[in-house]
């Protein structure tokens, strides 16, 4: 089937507001269509461990051209879930070998998952009660700072990305003591949580230099454009812009490496609480006409769309953030049925799944493939500026001490208040934080990103047909609904993805061209 066929069917489709089928030939069409061969280029496998001290993308940049072989069910994973599944990427020879993940195996072929720390596998955790709790924080924060010592030895001038929340709030303790010279920064993304007046709190009292930066959706996203060529591989988080604004502004003020706080997570476990369970309930896979979202009931209302769009996912994927495009969405985008090839990807974690005794720890695989595209984030863009990257958190030493040496009721305690250990280390220096009370995060202003490029990404979507037909259509269909965040998502990610492939297609004179009006 050809690409002007299947861009003329998906609009369409978007036209008339269904669901539309086309036979499994379209998956190799569309594949045809993204990609002309690779010559001279071998399978690649890259091991992208957060627990090495750099990951080594060489391999992967230049590629542009008649090099490019995008895989298309890579980028209905973006669009469904906002990042590949591991150990897939966006390239279709092209596979990482991350978390849960033995470099060991080929990736290339059928390897197998397995996350070793789920709290079951923990045979010999010491029982509550059982183990001094000043010689827990003395070691933790030894430990600590021990990893912060060895992941920014090659750093002259650190930042820390400081949300203000527990992970970066007790990253800027350790700092303190380790590297002093470290430069704390806190993103303002919007109105709807203000973690500047915690984040400035902890670095005053700990004496270390606190900058800010308030986001503008245009700024970071024209900083975002001018990476894109020296980004390695693609991935659409929902911090990717937050981030691209962030690191470009610590090179300009004379940073040179980037302190992240992810990683603990996986460790330190991933409790439910109610609303997990009542959207899990709600979980359903149900297919919902477009329509329905876009009338004048739903349109308006993002925690209906939410909600709605809950419907329409399994379980395990509704544990992944974010309003993302649904399956039929994503098959009219890209112009045939290729959102089921996605979802069949989860199948590569279905033995873990299936052996997860409790649904935290369900939950905390989900967590390990969600910070595979985290991780992937910083790592591609801290590439991109040229900044070096630490993840302190992902030490072997502090992990396997956590896992295997702190008592449960240290880990997830009462009600599931997750970290304890670390609410007790930072209680230690500060007293009620509101910020570390509740989560924390950088937003971004995803309807002013919308408001503002909206000409731009689509004449983006234009220039992509080949790549993905129904772009343009989607767009046009849902123009006046971007005001809803949940519309605004999906549009956020097609001005991340589409860029991207362009300049691999194209070369970075086609996303340079393309100015915003």
């Amino acid at each position: 089937m050809c690409v002007h066929h299947r861009a003329s069917r998906a609009l369409r489709g978007y036209r008339a507001m269904k669901d539309f089928q086309i036979d499994e030939s379209c998956i190799q069409a569309t594949s045809f269509a993204l990609s002309s061969g690779i010559p001279g280029r071998t399978n690649i496998q890259i091991d992208t461990s957060p627990y090495l001290s750099e990951v080594d993308f060489s391999p992967v940049e230049g590629i542009q051209g008649d090099e490019v072989s995008i895989d298309p069910v890579s980028l209905a994973d973006l669009l469904r879930n906002s990042f590949v599944y591991p150990p897939h990427s966006i390239y279709r020879n092209v596979k990482l070998a991350g978390t849960g993940f033995d470099p060991a195996q080929d990736m290339h072929a059928a390897p197998a998952y397995h996350y070793r720390f789920q709290s079951a596998l923990a045979r010999w955790r010491p029982a509550p009660g059982t183990v001094d709790e000043n010689k827990l924080l003395e070691t933790y924060h030894r430990l600590l700072c021990d990893s912060i010592a060895l992941t920014t030895a090659n750093m002259q001038a650190p930042w820390l990305l400081q949300s203000g929340g527990k992970d970066s709030t007790t990253l800027a303790i350790a700092l303190s003591e380790t590297r002093p010279d470290t430069t704390c920064f806190t993103y303002y993304g919007g109105r709807e949580e203000n973690e500047i007046p915690s984040a400035s709190q902890v670095a005053k009292k700990l004496g270390l230099h606190h900058e800010t930066l308030v986001c503008d959706p245009e700024r970071a996203y024209d900083r975002y454009l001018a990476m894109v060529p020296r980004v390695p591989l693609l991935t659409a988080d929902f911090a990717a812009l937050s981030y691209a604004d962030l690191v470009t502004e610590v090179r300009a003020r004379g940073g040179d490496g980037i302190v992240d706080g992810l990683g603990a997570d996986e460790y330190f476990g991933c409790p439910l609480h109610n609303t997990d369970r009542l959207l899990a309930l709600l979980a359903r896979s149900i297919r919902l006409p477009h329509a329905l979202f876009t009338s004048r009931l739903v349109s308006r209302n993002f925690k209906l769309c939410f909600v709605l769009s809950t419907l329409q996912m399994n379980e395990f994927e509704r544990f992944l953030p974010g309003s993302r495009f649904s399956d039929a969405e994503v098959d009219a985008l890209l112009g045939c049925d290729i959102s089921a090839s996605s979802r069949q990807r989860l199948e590569s974690f279905r033995s873990d799944i299936d052996a997860a005794q409790s649904k935290e720890a369900i939950r905390r695989i989900s967590c390990t493939i969600l910070e595979s595209g985290m991780l992937a984030k910083g790592m591609y863009l801290a590439r991109a500026m040229s900044l070096r990257l630490a993840y302190p958190y992902c030490n072997e030493s502090l992990r396997d001490w956590v896992f295997h040496q702190v008592p449960d009721d240290h880990l997830i305690g009462p009600g599931g208040v997750n970290k304890v250990l670390m609410r007790k280390y930072i209680a230690g220096h500060f007293k009620d934080l509101p910020y570390v009370q509740s989560k924390g995060s950088f937003r971004f202003d995803l309807r002013g990103l919308a408001s503002r490029r909206f000409e731009q990404v689509r004449a983006f979507a234009e220039q992509a047909r080949d790549v993905m037909p129904g772009a343009p259509a989607w767009l046009d269909a849902n123009r006046n609904f971007l005001g809803n965040k949940y519309f605004a998502s999906k549009f956020y990610l097609l001005a991340v993805i589409l860029p991207w492939l362009l300049d691999r297609m194209l070369g970075a004179k086609a996303v340079a061209h393309t100015k915003s009006e």
